[in-house]
């Protein structure tokens, strides 16, 4: 049995749009948001709704990542204050993400369910709150308690917006929708660095918590200024534009139901897409990798090149975000240039752009001085920025409308974990290498560890670069129809 819910109808064949309106470059009346009157649509535009929506969930990525991170900026000052060494240091984020991991597919499945503007509304007043109360932890027990806390929503914005995106803006555009939103995640992590690390030397680790929480409530209001879409609308102005949106007068196209499959058995269909297990695979490597040197870089260059924390978590805070803008400017540029045109292009970019950013990351451990490092991180930043949007918006391509909640939990429940790993497993290595009586940097060691996973993420994305295509016209007549065809 499935349940039908809000999704872009399909008018009787008498009202039908045809190729030949969708050719004529001309606005077409499309039923964009549930319950109310169908619109003039530009489906020709890039951007036929703008690009607000793709603004306003940039933000929430960005003020996610600005929370998580200040506590990478500001962790010497935390560490002095309650006394815990790397391990336990480590283990914070590793919690954190571990909590967040529990709670990502039902939220997914919630994200093709429930309304997605209220959920990510909630999810971000709920950051803001725990900002506020690790500010005021007056114990590692009650602090450490709190982040793992704000882990647990931490991600949680990511199914429903993601699916919101999706929805908004036809494929040939994701690539620069998804690079907005990652634009904004890959900058709140050298702002949040920077941030905690200039309030935490300027006044104290308490007040850097305090600062983060007012523009939580700020974006959490700029969230209500959207409305919820239909879905599939952004797979429909693709069919417009192409002429290839031919409903019949049973409207039997286009008609997206609900699955009464239970949690795990969805999560192992969507598991059954090539593409989608690539990149999942692909980008849980390369988060394992990411995760803990990014976490453990300030705390590096402040023991091997002799810096206070605020300079360098400014250091690294400001090359990784002057990297980051490059990279997503290019990668989004390339991605959606040959989309359509080049079989699995996106695919085909992203591998490339991640082998840069796996060399030049490699490097900025390996190599020592302070300013080859610093030109090392910002080209890896760049190939990392890069590649992510295009592999978030292939991955939109090959999941059918209706289940893209749930397939952006699961490549999200999986990435995190491998970020969960990271941060830990280099602390806990640092400790044990500093055990043995090691003359150098025990840190500069314990960050070789994770080297090899970025390198495995390349070798996941060669594994999946045929079959695309193949996918991703699979969702696309299962967007028509039912999900039930892909699992």
């Amino acid at each position: 049995m499935t349940d039908t819910h809000d999704v872009a109808p399909q008018r009787p064949a008498g009202e039908a749009v045809g190729a030949a309106s969708a050719a004529a470059s001309e606005p077409v009346m499309l039923d964009v948001y549930p319950k109310r009157p169908a619109q003039a649509v530009d489906v020709h535009k890039p951007a036929p709704l703008g690009w607000w929506p793709a603004v306003v969930i940039a933000l929430v990525a960005f003020i996610d990542r600005v929370e998580i991170n200040l506590i990478a900026g500001a962790l010497p000052a935390i560490q002095d204050h309650f006394g815990f060494n790397d391990t336990v240091a480590g283990a914070i984020p590793t919690a954190a993400s571990l909590a967040a991991a529990i709670l990502l597919l039902p939220a997914g499945r919630l994200a093709d369910r429930a309304p997605r503007v209220i959920t990510i509304f909630i999810v971000v007043l709920t950051w803001a709150i725990c900002s506020v109360l690790s500010g005021l932890a007056t114990s590692l027990v009650m602090f450490f308690a709190v982040r793992v806390l704000i882990g647990a929503a931490g991600q949680l914005y990511n199914p429903p917006a993601s699916s919101l995106i999706a929805d908004y803006y036809p494929a040939r555009s994701r690539g620069k929708a998804f690079g907005f939103e990652r634009a904004g995640y890959y900058m709140g992590l050298p702002t949040g660095v920077i941030l905690g690390g200039a309030v935490a030397e300027a006044l104290d680790w308490r007040a850097v918590f305090f600062v983060a929480a007012v523009p939580g409530v700020l974006v959490a209001l700029l969230v209500l200024t959207l409305r919820e879409p239909l879905r599939g609308l952004g797979d429909r102005m693709d069919r417009l534009r192409g002429g290839t949106d031919t409903t019949g007068a049973d409207g039997a196209h286009g008609v997206l139901t609900v699955s009464k499959s239970s949690l795990f058995a969805e999560a192992k269909g969507l598991l059954k897409v090539k593409t989608l297990k690539g990149i999942i695979l692909g980008q849980a490597l390369l988060s394992l990798g990411v995760a803990g040197l990014f976490y453990w870089l300030p705390t590096f260059l402040e023991r091997t090149e002799d810096l206070g924390y605020d300079a360098a978590s400014g250091l690294a805070g400001g090359v990784g975000g002057t990297g980051i803008v490059i990279g997503i400017v290019l990668g989004s540029r390339m991605g959606d240039k040959f989309h359509g045109i080049r079989p699995g292009w996106r695919i085909k970019v992203a591998t490339g752009f991640l082998l840069i950013g796996a060399i030049t990351l490699t490097g900025s451990v390996l190599l020592p001085g302070l300013w080859l490092r610093i030109a090392l991180v910002c080209a890896a930043c760049a190939g990392f920025a890069a590649a992510i949007p295009n592999l978030t918006a292939a991955s939109a391509d090959v999941v059918p409308a209706d289940r893209r909640g749930m397939g952006f939990a699961l490549l999200t429940f999986l990435v995190t974990l491998g970020g969960a790993v990271g941060p830990l497993l280099i602390g806990a290595t640092s400790d044990l290498v500093g055990s043995t009586g090691y003359d150098g940097e025990p840190l500069a060691l314990a960050m070789l560890v994770l080297v090899p996973a970025m390198f495995a993420a390349v070798v996941a994305l060669l594994w999946i670069r045929d079959s695309f295509e193949e996918d991703a016209a699979r969702a696309t007549a299962a967007s028509r129809v039912s999900p039930d065809t892909v699992v």
